[in-house]
């Protein structure tokens, strides 16, 4: 049987090669591009990387398939990053019929992309919303919408970080804060998140605690102060100064889509700048009362500043826990020398060198107003040697103590002491001074010491900003020198409570008022400082009581100052400050401390105000002054934070604005797009946009990283200085509401002299009020002497003016008993102290 031969589809003929190649290759290139396609999707899937660990045992679960596609291609998967607060993931999984498990709340989840870098750490911070999707023979499978929060979300779960009595820390940068910040909230229990030890040490002024704030508040408005960023990845907080990272992005090269950009000027700038801060301490005053004998309330003529009162207590401790309080204090403690007992802090030896066994409190102490550290409860032993209560600055040595109870074994050389016994000596700048006491053995004591400061503040604020791509600060760097007054006393607590105390120092009956010069403005507190110190500290208090201090001169010419305090503890007199609504202040003397007759009581305060300032640029003004049109604009507001503390805090922050907001750049907002850029962006970096030839530089303030259709998407918003929100500014904040009690400045202006802190009264009589300047004049200028603290001038002579002296130590004559003279420096060209030290007498006129 003969079979009939196929036919080929090109009949008998036989194809031709080159047909035979179009076609091979044609085939190839459809097997190609199907092999492409399926690669192109399990690449698009791969971009962004989700693994979740549900904390059950398990190795963490790949999540990455089980995200379904959106609408454009891309994936539901996004992280969205803010500048200083925490970064948060959201997601759509598809579980159940895959068998993988819904997320449980508190799951660990990690995001990174196909190059591997880290997008996004952190916690699954609500329970998943679950939605049913279909029911197939594999089982039900559900369509969960998944939140986390970025690492610090653990901390803010803690607390605020603020610790128990510390509204206001002292740090020496940036770096430093935010690691205080994060140690002392993992106190209660450790979260295993660090601060890095590298990164942004930029320096900082006095930074304000919320302790009813989540830690990332505290620390995104630290790290927003020192005009920096942190973020929380991989279990560290970073903290990076903004603007240290560039992304240039350029038409000519092809990196920037132009398209994709959108920009506007949000914002009039503003060269004439009005801001109001806190209720800041203003003039020094010095209210003098006569004593008679039997006058026991003495009330003054206004309220007196006192700082509010989570302020005041700024340590506390009772020593009567499991262990030392490591939210308030360092112990460095090689040998074991301290440990808590029923008797308190107990203290057994130490290694013999100073400086090595002590107990530190965390936070630094600044040396403004009156503070009173106290020591309850304090028994020593024989043979002890060391420090009690000592403010340090510097490490903790002799030499560096400014005030401190020493601890040592007499010698013949303290007067009224057997040789070879415990001793108790004060030491003002590393140097004894004063009466060796001899604590009785068996004895108990509560030991205070008492400091007073003119200056409430002897830190001031730093104000940053960026200003045409250049990071700025304003704000001295320096503290506020002043001269302080320092009262050293102790008392046996087995005596009867109206046995007065028992004074082993005081520099007002020394060296006068406010005897000791150039003082740190700030110090390290250390309860104790064992060298060899045997016997214990049933408790331990630092407070600041207020701006008040009161000195008597006795009639026989001599200076002591008067302890103020509450009754039964061995004090003079209790104090009471006033009211912001109109109450004043008195001070009430305790029954055996009565003014005797003929002694002066000098009552030192400082009165309070609104801080103001307002300062102009005149280059600025002179420049937008066209076509006859006025050149200033004016803007008023409140600094938020940092906080203004005073008016030369406002200044600082008026002179931070000034330099933004006469910037046309720094009004510059906008948002701009792009795919798979060639580094990972990070809120705080800047975007160096060139476009046609110019560069301008854009502050980034939120990045949202998506999975789209061709890779990973950011979505980028960015805002120069003077372009954010009030509440959103990146160094300083804003509020366009300034202060309803703020007395707004009618000129603008900066310049001042300094205040007159040690103005003193040297003689006071029926006829005259005897005045010590405290400093020499300056050039062709003087002392001028008002009724009333406003209309300071020299082209001012209003009724009000009682003189003006050329030198230092001047007479005012008297004319009536009640008088009030407010006295400010001036110099030639007419510029004046910026507050009044004011004296009020209360004396009997001849």
């Amino acid at each position: 049987m003969i079979r009939p031969q196929a036919t080929h589809k090109y009949g008998n003929r036989k194809p031709k090669a080159a047909k035979l190649v179009t076609i091979f290759v044609v085939r190839l290139m459809k097997a190609m591009l199907a092999v492409f396609k399926q690669e192109r999707a399990e690449w698009k899937r791969d971009e962004m990387k989700i693994t979740i660990d549900n904390l059950d045992g398990l190795e963490p679960q790949d999540y990455t398939y089980a995200v379904p596609a959106n609408a454009k291609g891309g994936s539901s998967l996004t992280v969205q990053r803010g500048l200083n607060v925490p970064t948060r993931c959201s997601v759509e999984i598809v579980v159940g019929a895959e068998g993988l498990a819904v997320p449980a709340r508190h799951a660990r989840v990690v995001v990174t992309s196909k190059s591997g870098a880290t997008l996004f750490t952190g916690y699954v911070a609500t329970e998943p919303v679950r939605e049913y999707v279909s029911e197939t023979t594999a089982g039900i499978t559900y369509r969960a919408r998944v939140t986390a929060v970025s690492d610090e979300w653990l901390l803010d779960k803690l607390g605020s970080g603020a610790g128990e009595r510390s509204p206001v820390l002292l740090p020496l940068n940036a770096r430093s804060l935010l690691t205080t910040l994060t140690e002392r909230v993992q106190v209660g229990g450790s979260t295993g998140i660090s601060v890095a030890s590298g990164g942004a040490a930029v320096p900082m002024g006095a930074f304000a605690v919320r302790a009813t704030a989540p830690w990332s508040e505290n620390a995104g408005a630290a790290a927003g102060a020192a005009y920096t960023g942190y973020r929380a990845l991989g279990g560290v907080v970073t903290l990076t100064p903004a603007a240290s990272v560039t992304h240039a992005l350029s038409d000519a090269d092809g990196t920037l889509n132009i398209a994709e950009l959108t920009t506007a000027a949000v914002r009039e700038l503003a060269n004439d700048v009005t801001v109001s801060g806190e209720v800041e301490p203003a003039a020094y005053i010095t209210e003098c009362f006569e004593g008679d004998g039997t006058t026991t309330v003495f009330e003054l003529s206004q309220a007196a500043f006192r700082n509010g009162a989570a302020a005041r207590a700024l340590l506390r401790d009772s020593f009567d826990e499991a262990v030392i309080d490591p939210s308030q204090w360092s112990v460095a403690d090689p040998g074991s020398h301290f440990s808590l007992t029923s008797a308190g802090l107990t203290m057994n030896g130490g290694t013999g060198v100073d400086g090595q066994t002590t107990v530190t409190a965390l936070d630094a102490i600044e040396m403004g107003g009156s503070i009173v550290a106290q020591l309850g409860g304090v028994k020593l032993a024989a043979a002890s040697d060391g420090m009690l209560a000592g403010f340090y600055e510097g490490t903790s040595v002799l030499a560096n103590c400014f005030a401190g109870f020493r601890v040592r074994q007499t010698t013949s050389s303290d007067s009224g002491v057997p040789v070879g016994v415990t001793g108790i000596v004060p030491v003002v700048n590393g140097a004894e001074v004063g009466t060796v006491f001899a604590p009785t053995a068996g004895h108990t004591y509560t030991l205070r010491v008492r400091l007073h400061c003119v200056e409430m503040q002897r830190v001031m604020q730093r104000y940053y900003c960026r200003v045409d791509g250049v990071v700025q600060s304003f704000g001295a760097s320096s503290g506020v020198n002043a001269p302080m007054d320092v009262v050293f006393e102790l008392v046996d607590e087995g005596s009867a409570s109206n046995t007065p105390a028992t004074v082993l120092y005081d520099s007002a009956a020394v060296g006068g008022v406010s005897a000791i010069a150039g003082t740190p403005a700030t110090t390290t507190f250390v309860v104790a400082n064992a060298v060899s110190l045997f016997g214990s500290i049933a408790s331990v208090s630092v407070t600041r009581p207020g701006s008040m201090w009161v000195v008597s001169t006795l009639p026989s010419g001599s200076l002591q100052t008067r302890l103020v305090g509450v009754a039964g503890q061995g004090l003079d007199c209790e104090a009471t400050y006033g009211t912001s609504a109109g109450a004043a202040g008195r001070v009430t003397f305790f029954a055996g401390r009565v003014p005797v007759a003929g002694e002066r009581v000098s009552v030192m305060y400082r009165g309070s105000q609104r801080a103001v300032a307002r300062l102009e640029d005149t280059a600025s003004v002179a420049g937008e002054a066209a076509g006859g049109a006025p050149g200033t604009c004016r803007w008023l507001g409140k600094v938020l934070q940092p906080v203004a503390r005073s008016s030369a805090d406002c200044e600082s922050a008026a002179q931070a604005i000034l330099a933004f907001a006469t910037s046309r750049a720094a009004a510059v907002a906008g948002e701009y797009s792009c795919v798979n850029p060639a580094d990972d962006i990070w809120p705080g970096d800047v975007l160096a946009v060139t476009s046609a030839g110019v560069t301008t530089s854009l502050l980034v303030r939120g990045v949202t990283v998506s999975d789209g259709a061709a890779g990973l998407k950011y979505e980028i918003k960015f805002a120069n200085d003077w372009a954010t929100e009030w509440a959103d500014g990146m160094g300083l904040r804003l509020s366009e509401a300034i202060a309803a009690d703020a007395v707004l400045p009618q000129t603008a202006s900066g310049a001042v002299l300094a205040s007159l802190q040690q103005l003193a009264v040297t003689t006071l009589s029926g006829s005259v009020l005897g005045i010590d300047a405290g400093v020499s004049p300056p050039m062709g200028g003087g002392f001028e002497v008002r009724r009333v603290d406003e209309q300071f001038g020299v082209g001012v002579d209003a009724a009000d003016l009682v003189l003006r002296s050329p030198v230092r130590n001047f007479s005012i004559p008297r004319a009536a008993q009640g008088e009030r003279f407010y006295v400010r420096m001036y110099d030639g060209s007419g510029v004046y102290s910026r507050f009044s030290s004011a004296v009020f007498v209360n004396w009997a006129v001849s």
